[in-house]
């Protein structure tokens, strides 16, 4: 490794460390004060980033990280069951499985009534914390999802994002990796927990 690429590493890696333990929250703060800390005229992109940080979460975490990774899989399972006639989509780091300490289970899910999602988690016994409209501006274009935050009967957080049916299907790219989130339907999440419970989806 040439000194340039090892000061990359060592940026990426002082970046990676902030966020596993909560020093900076946003991957651009941690990367300017990563990239401070050595001196460094350069930022590593988000995937560089996002890669140590799986190395981390292994490295700290160990066994116990894979159990909770099935346990996650396994949680996200029954939601996605009650929610099945609104085709969710597991994605986040349950997806990808790259879970840490603090990680919840990310679900997309898609209806014209997004109440009706609510209503049926409430009957389902889920705790729902709280749920909101957000607005998103991206590239001039105006985005518009429906938010519940809820926890699961293990006491996983877990966020579900509901959009409009016609947003069903439609590629999306993943500003940390880099690539397209393609997650799990309810049918692939129960064939993966059978075969290759902690496998990960990385670029």
């Amino acid at each position: 490794m040439n000194s340039a690429d090892d000061m990359r590493s060592r940026v990426s890696r002082e970046a990676a460390t902030l966020l596993y333990f909560g020093a900076e929250k946003e991957y651009k703060q941690a990367k300017l004060k990563a990239a401070k800390t050595f001196g460094a005229h350069f930022l590593p992109t988000n995937l560089e980033v996002a890669l140590e940080l799986d190395k981390i979460a292994e490295e700290k975490e160990g066994t116990i990280r894979k159990e909770r990774l099935i346990s996650m899989r396994q949680e996200a399972l029954k939601i996605m069951k009650l929610i099945d006639a609104y085709c969710p989509l597991l994605i986040g780091s349950v997806w990808r499985g790259t879970i840490r300490i603090g990680s919840d289970i990310d679900i997309a899910a898609y209806a014209d009534l997004p109440e009706q999602i609510l209503e049926l988690l409430k009957n389902s016994n889920v705790k729902i914390q709280r749920s909101c409209w957000m607005q998103v501006n991206k590239k001039g274009i105006t985005h518009i999802s429906y938010h519940i935050y809820a926890e699961t009967e293990t006491k996983i957080s877990l966020e579900i994002v509901v959009r409009n049916p016609d947003e069903a299907g439609k590629k999306r790219k993943c500003e940390t990796f880099g690539d397209e989130i393609k997650g799990l339907k309810t049918a692939e999440l129960e064939k993966l927990l059978k075969e290759t419970a902690t496998r990960q989806f990385l670029p």
